[in-house]
This record gives structure tokens, sequence and C-alpha cells, in this order.
């Protein structure tokens, strides 16, 4: 694989840098090779991670104000609204039966992002997380949260999301302020690594 497309290692819990409180990335910097490969090295660590759907800077162990979402996630969404929902199986298990094919998905990147407005109404969903390999757990999020951000090319945009996209916004949010998904689920669970199960942040 070439180098500007080099898969970063996903650090997982206890490295240090998952309880740090991420810097601001200054916005001249944000077209500087490090920061454009740091980019590109989170798409590659993603698109090769099973159920993953977001990815924050410190779980490569970057403590940078930074973090991407996979198209996948408004996909999710798409399905949901369609009909499809997430079930549990016998063991009471969560289960996600995906409707729809794999594919290369799109990346959206947020860069020093700021919540801007979030709904009142929270859900209870479930979560598991890429740096805390084998448990997932229910955590309330709001069901729908703005944000404002710099794309990987300095732009600042505004996006105000819902459902499960929003859900991934807020557990990325959350690691850049070093809190894991753990820290405010209920009904934790430990799942089997081989076994396929929600999709995870």
């Amino acid at each position: 694989m070439e180098k500007s497309k080099k898969e970063l290692p996903i650090v997982t819990i206890p490295d240090a840098v998952l309880r740090k409180k991420a810097a601001d990335v200054p916005a001249a910097s944000i077209a500087a090779p490090k920061i454009q490969l740091l980019i590109r090295g989170m798409k590659a660590a993603l698109a090769t991670a099973p159920d993953g759907v977001g990815l924050a800077a410190p779980q490569v162990g970057e403590a940078l104000r930074l973090f991407i979402v996979s198209e996948e996630a408004k996909e999710v969404d798409r399905a949901e609204r369609a009909g499809w929902k997430r079930r549990r199986d016998g063991s009471g298990d969560t289960v996600a039966e995906k409707p729809y094919e794999k594919r290369e998905w799109k990346y959206y990147v947020f860069i020093n992002p700021a919540v801007k407005n979030t709904s009142r109404k929270k859900l209870d969903g479930p979560e598991g997380c890429l740096s805390v390999p084998g448990k997932f757990g229910i955590v309330a999020r709001h069901e729908k949260i703005t944000v404002e951000a710099r794309d990987e090319h300095g732009k600042k945009i505004t996006r105000g999301t819902s459902g499960f996209f929003a859900r991934v916004i807020q557990h990325e949010l959350d690691h850049l302020d070093g809190v894991l998904f753990i820290d405010k689920a209920k009904d934790l669970m430990n799942v089997p690594m081989q076994e396929k199960t929600e999709a995870k942040n």
C-alpha cells in the first residue's frame, strides 16, 4: 500500500491517548502533509474495520480534534426509514441485519467540530467502539444534532442530522473529550470477538 494511503493502527483501551482532551487543528495546518496523511490513514483504517462507521483521531493515537464518519451511517438511516429495525437474538445480544450491500463508502471529515444545536429528545440505542473491542451497551443520545466544523479542505461546513448518523457524530465528539461510550452505557455486555453485531464507531 502506498504511503499516502497507509492504514493507521487503531489504539484500544487502556491507551492513555483515548482519555486525553484533544487539541484544535490550526486552520492553516489542515492542508499540511501531516494532517492530510492523517486523514487518509484514518479513512484506510476505517475502510478495513469490520462494522466500523466512525473514527476519531485519538483512536489512531493523535490527540487532535478531528473525526471521520462513513457514508454507511446514512445508509443505515435510510434502511431504518424503510422499515428495517435492529433486533435482538435469543441471547439478548443486539444483531445488525444490514439490508444493503457493503461497498466502498465515502467519508465525511469533521475538523474542530462545535455543537451548535441538539434536540431535547434523546433516544436509547446500542453502541460499540473499535477502541473498546468486545463490548456493547445502550447509550442515550440526542435524536438530532447540528455541528459546525471544517472539512478536509479547510472549508467551513454546517451539518444537521438525526438518527443513527447523529448518534455516530455524538460518539465521535465524545472521543475528542476523552470520553468513551462505556462511561455512559447501561446494560453493558461482553460480545465474543468473532461475532458480528452492531456497527462500531
